[in-house]
């Protein structure tokens, strides 16, 4: 048996007392502390005594666990058959598919009992709130994790900074074709604008291998960038490139950057035949410029900012109908204005991204924003079922596309599947931590805890949403409901007392949830209903 030590059953019950209750491996999460099962975010249907023989094989990682103590671990006090725990091993073999190598995750050792052979990562209670315990992160040698760090301006004009902004999320969004990327956010990395932090500090905190750092100058019609790669865990520098374009020249920049990194962390991967295609640009600079400006303005995310950047991707569009830039822009502008209340004609702005987004998936079908755009007007046209299969192909082509997941989760809730919301909104928030907007996320996670019959869980989130943007007016109210549907009264009066004085947001950004889930608002206003308006007496909180 190579020297590995067989756990019987007695040896397994110490060790379920100490041990970690989350782990992963490849793509999949295992959460016996919610007695789940996750694929890239996806929650897999796993029966009750497959996870606890999951759960027994993965906590004993390479260690060979004993037919006894697997059948002790799934039918504790039982006297069945053994021909039982063949079944269910066969059926978790199946589900879990094989390893990257082609190998079984689950081995047999003849007349020894099973080992779980795949490489496995015991994650922190709280995982979901530190990077560093990711896969991919420095911790493991996962899949490759990077962040582009906002790219400096050092023209002398700084009205540039929205050329230099749109050239990195450019690089982000060219990085994202990289299948075996984790790539964090854009928002998460815009944090770190104007900041002086070392690659190592910025490692530790969004718990990356690679960082990404730039600058762009812009003279006359040229542009010079200039661009560093970094190992965070010993601030090496892994690669550093200077590209002198002319301004017409830029389109191929970000693809030319994406692909000096992925060469410079996997050199073989350039030599395969599944390297993604660079996207396709058409070579028109006015309409290119015009959807940077635009997206600088969309990221001061106000009402007159977002109209804005509507009618400046509206004429990037014009200028250049074979854009899909300027199209996925369009539409994810659109799905803002609508859900922010923006809208003076909201039936006919969601057509209006609706069409951009289909257009833009036309266009450049192996980008994930173009799927995501698509996916949240769909989210906003009352077609959830639309929006999840479109948030779904987002995460096909890139799995560490955080806001594919989150998408997915918001149109599993808004058709009525809390608890199928719950993973990938989970998810998303793990590879996008630090993102300011994520107090929309966490809101509708809390409330997904909440209709899935969790209240402990959805005050957790809601707690997180509060600090994330305190002066929300909805997320106030649902940290109230949270707080009522536990019993903590004082607190959800108090929290009542807070809203009065809040100005209600000029839009519903939940209105598709409200409108097909009726039973949900009603469960909300009777939460709202049990909060006293007087004050509780002494002791007198549940």
């Amino acid at each position: 048996m190579g020297g590995r030590k067989v756990l019987n059953s007695s040896e397994e019950a110490v060790a379920d007392s100490v041990a970690p209750q989350r782990f992963a491996f490849g793509a999949f999460i295992l959460d016996m502390q919610r007695g789940a099962l996750t694929c890239e975010g996806r929650r897999v249907a796993i029966g009750h005594k497959g996870l606890l023989l999951l759960h027994a094989l993965v906590r004993a990682s390479m260690q060979v666990v004993s037919k006894s103590a697997l059948m002790e671990a799934a039918w504790p006090a039982a006297i069945v058959e053994e021909s039982n725990l063949s079944v269910q091993i066969a059926a978790l073999r199946k589900m879990l598919g094989p390893q990257p190598d082609g190998n079984e995750w689950i081995a047999t050792v003849p007349r020894a009992g099973y080992h779980f052979a795949g490489r496995v990562n015991s994650l922190h209670p709280a995982a979901a709130d530190v990077p560093a315990a990711l896969p991919g992160s420095p911790a493991n040698s996962g899949r490759p994790s990077i962040v582009v760090l906002p790219f400096a301006n050092l023209s002398n004009d700084k009205q540039q900074a929205y050329l230099v902004d749109g050239i990195t999320e450019d690089v982000i969004t060219a990085l994202t074709r990289f299948r075996w990327f984790r790539v964090i956010g854009r928002n998460s990395s815009f944090v770190y604008r104007n900041k002086s932090v070392s690659a190592k500090q910025v490692g530790q905190e969004l718990g990356v291998g690679y960082v990404l750092e730039g600058s762009v100058r812009r003279s006359g019609g040229r542009l010079r960038v200039s661009t560093q790669l970094v190992e965070t865990t010993s601030a090496s520098e892994v690669w550093a490139e200077r590209y002198d374009v002319e301004l017409e020249e830029a389109f191929a920049v970000q693809d030319a950057i994406a692909e000096r990194v992925a060469g410079a962390i996997e050199p073989e991967l350039l030599k395969t035949a599944s390297l993604p295609a660079a996207a396709r640009h058409t070579g028109n600079m006015t309409a290119w410029e015009l959807v940077r400006q635009g997206t600088w303005h969309f990221h001061h995310v106000g009402q007159q900012t977002h109209l804005m950047a509507r009618e400046l991707f509206r004429e990037a569009c014009r200028l250049d109908p074979e854009l899909a830039e300027a199209h996925l822009w369009l539409g994810r502008v659109s799905a803002g204005i609508v859900a922010y209340g923006w809208s003076e004609h909201p039936s006919e702005d969601i057509r209006e991204g609706l069409d951009a987004a289909l257009a833009a998936v036309r266009l450049d079908e192996r980008n994930p924003y173009t799927h995501y755009a698509l996916a949240i007007c769909s989210a906003y046209a009352n077609a959830p079922e639309q929006a999840v299969l479109a948030a779904e192909r987002a995460i096909e082509i890139s799995p560490s596309f955080a806001l594919g997941h989150l998408v997915l989760g918001m149109a599993e809730l808004f058709r009525g599947s809390a608890s199928s919301a719950i993973a990938p909104l989970e998810h998303g928030l793990m590879l996008n931590a630090n993102d300011p907007q994520n107090f929309v996320w966490l809101n509708l996670l809390a409330l997904a805890h909440l209709f899935a019959g969790d209240g402990a869980s959805a005050l957790a989130a809601a707690v997180r949403a509060r600090k994330v943007r305190p002066a929300w007016r909805p997320v106030q109210e649902t940290l109230a409901c949270c707080y009522a549907t536990v019993g903590r009264l004082a607190e959800a009066r108090s929290l009542r007392e807070m809203m009065i004085e809040m100005e209600n947001p000029p839009g519903d950004a939940l209105g598709p949830l409200r409108q097909r889930n009726p039973h949900w608002q009603e469960r909300l206003a009777e939460l709202l209903k049990q909060i006293p308006s007087n004050p509780l007496p002494t002791g007198g909180q549940t």
